[in-house]
């Protein structure tokens, strides 16, 4: 039996004393952060090697980063380091930013020599102890942990465990997933459709009433928030995260039941991040087809399904059933795909998600792993002996 790792989150209920330690705690390590920022935007890369020895001449003279968990300094740095790599290997990747007071909420980390598990509660350095509210039991010994604080002040530990993959049983069928904004998944069976949900839509009012009331009492720059500017802001960060659990489950619920009856899963590897400069912004955001996409991602493979994306360009265009590409692009308003070739007519999602699967059943896509690699534009067409029809070339599939 396999195993992987994987992420257990409990909700912490630190006193008085264990918060402000774990804010000073984050303050020092926001400091390294923005340090480090500094370097590289003065021209030194700032490699694990040279973060890590001037972690220790900074400390050397500086009594308040000595106050601190070394443990957590040196974790943040590492992360850093990370961050920077994975910048400047993969396309697109921004560089990272600075930790500002005001916008970024506290998380700190801590390696398996910097925490421990004792009477069920959690010891961090310096003498922190935290109670833990354990939900269910961590089935292994957790290597490292995440502590930090979400928009409305709870604070939680994050650990990472090892634990057996169970095998999921084999079933028959596929499945092929298109996005969209109105309907947030059309499938080939309408039975697994994922319907909008517009949960942040039908909080809309009380999200606005509660967005004026911080307007109102905000203060001057400088001055500090009043209490109520601070009863307002909380009761906005409720609201905000009352719509990302529901989004949250309803994904969750989705995704098992179309991972447990389907061995083939096609999805369409859809960027929603376009949409934020398009009139469609906020409906796009309520619908999370990011976070939709990729719980379905992780379900599949978890369980061992064949999960494969397919490109999107061009599948809107393509009929389903012939194979035939428009020769003009389809607009929003159109909702209904008409194939002149072959007569075929269908839902324009509809016909999108066939296509993908289509697309997954002729071997177009690639099934290593999960992302496949982009093809090469030197392709030709190639003829599926099988099936005695052409296949798209590289260029055609873009």
């Amino acid at each position: 039996m396999t195993e992987e790792t994987v992420r257990y989150t409990y909700r912490l209920r630190p006193g008085v004393t264990a918060q402000a330690a774990l804010l000073a705690e984050w303050h020092r390590c926001r400091f390294l952060w923005n340090e480090a920022v500094h370097q590289q935007r003065t021209g030194r890369k700032p490699t694990r090697a040279r973060l890590g020895k001037a972690l220790t001449a900074t400390s050397a003279m500086s009594s308040w980063l000595r106050e601190g968990s070394q443990n957590a300094q040196a974790t943040v740095l590492c992360n850093y380091a990370t961050a920077l790599d994975r910048s400047f290997k993969i396309k697109g990747r921004r560089q990272p930013t600075l930790k500002r007071r005001r916008d970024t909420l506290p998380s700190l980390e801590y390696t398996r020599n910097g925490f421990a598990l004792t009477a069920g509660r959690l010891r961090l350095p310096k003498g922190v102890t935290i109670p833990v509210v354990w939900s269910r039991e961590l089935p292994s010994e957790p290597t490292s942990v995440r502590v930090y604080r979400d928009s409305l002040g709870h604070w939680y530990a994050s650990f990472v465990v090892r634990r057996d993959i169970e095998p999921a049983p084999e079933v028959d069928g596929a499945i092929g997933i298109d996005w969209g904004v109105t309907t947030t998944a059309t499938t080939t069976d309408p039975a697994y459709d994922l319907p909008y949900g517009g949960h942040r839509k039908r909080c809309a009012a009380e999200l606005a009433k509660a967005q004026r009331k911080m307007s109102r009492r905000r203060r001057a720059r400088g001055q500090a928030p009043s209490a109520g500017y601070q009863q307002a802001r909380r009761q906005t960060a409720k609201l905000h995260k009352r719509a990302q659990r529901q989004n949250t489950h309803a994904a969750r619920q989705w995704a098992k039941r179309v991972v447990d009856n389907h061995q083939t899963i096609a999805i369409e590897d859809f960027r929603a991040r376009f949409l934020t400069k398009s009139t469609m912004a906020r409906k796009a955001a309520d619908a999370a087809i990011a976070a939709t996409k990729r719980e379905l991602i992780e379900r599949g493979t978890r369980a061992g399904r064949k999960v494969v994306l397919v490109p999107p360009a061009y599948t809107t265009m393509t009929c389903s059933s012939c194979f035939a590409r428009a020769k003009q692009r389809l607009g929003l308003a159109e909702r209904v795909f008409l194939c002149r070739e072959c007569g075929y007519t269908a839902d324009r999602d509809r016909n999108a998600a066939r296509t993908i699967l289509a697309t997954v059943d002729r071997d177009r896509a690639s099934t290593d792993g999960v992302r496949h690699p982009a093809p090469s534009s030197l392709v030709d067409v190639v003829v599926l002996p099988e099936l005695g029809i052409p296949r798209l070339s590289a260029a055609e599939n873009r």
